[in-house]
């Protein structure tokens, strides 16, 4: 009978080797993880009315800078803050966050939120110590979590409006 054995070996120096979890482990449990927290934002691709919605639940003051091609709505709440990008269409097109704890991605993410769950290994990078990045052809999420610090942000590329670089949504 053939049967095949997981040894660990000692590294040549006699100190004992740091093992990590396998990646599908990693990733299974961040988002178990997410998916207990509280419900607290729009969701990606909701309308604009969605973020007058979130401010009310928040309790929380809508600081809105109007930018020439997006508004941006900012929502704090105790040590969170949350910005979501809404386009001229009225749609929000990317949220960003920083804070102690990690959002409500259901909440945050909508009907995207389908697209993390289903996100392939070619699709996922996950680094220890810096965090998850999930990349499909029309979604993007990335999120770090150190020393009770969460900062992240997501958007759909196809709703950004054209004249607008990814790059400001933070």
């Amino acid at each position: 009978m053939n049967r095949e054995t997981n040894v660990h070996l000692l590294p040549a120096s006699g100190r004992s080797a740091v093992l990590f979890p396998p990646p599908k482990t990693i990733l299974c449990m961040f988002l178990a993880l997410m998916l207990v927290t509280i419900p607290l934002w729009a969701g990606l691709g909701q309308p604009e009315a969605s973020v007058t919605a979130d401010q009310q639940r928040m309790k929380s003051e809508d600081h809105v800078q109007a930018f020439q091609s997006y508004k941006v709505h900012e929502l704090t709440r105790e040590n969170t803050r949350v910005r979501e990008y809404v386009s001229p269409q009225g749609l929000v097109f990317g949220v960003a966050w920083q804070g102690r704890s990690l959002p409500d991605v259901n909440q945050l993410l909508g009907n995207y939120v389908n697209e993390l769950q289903t996100a392939t290994p070619a699709q996922t990078r996950i680094q220890p110590r810096r965090g998850i990045t999930v990349k499909t052809d029309d979604f993007v999420y990335s999120n770090f979590c150190h020393m009770r610090n969460c900062v992240g942000r997501t958007y759909v590329p196809s709703l950004v409006p054209s004249n607008v670089s990814a790059e400001v949504i933070r």
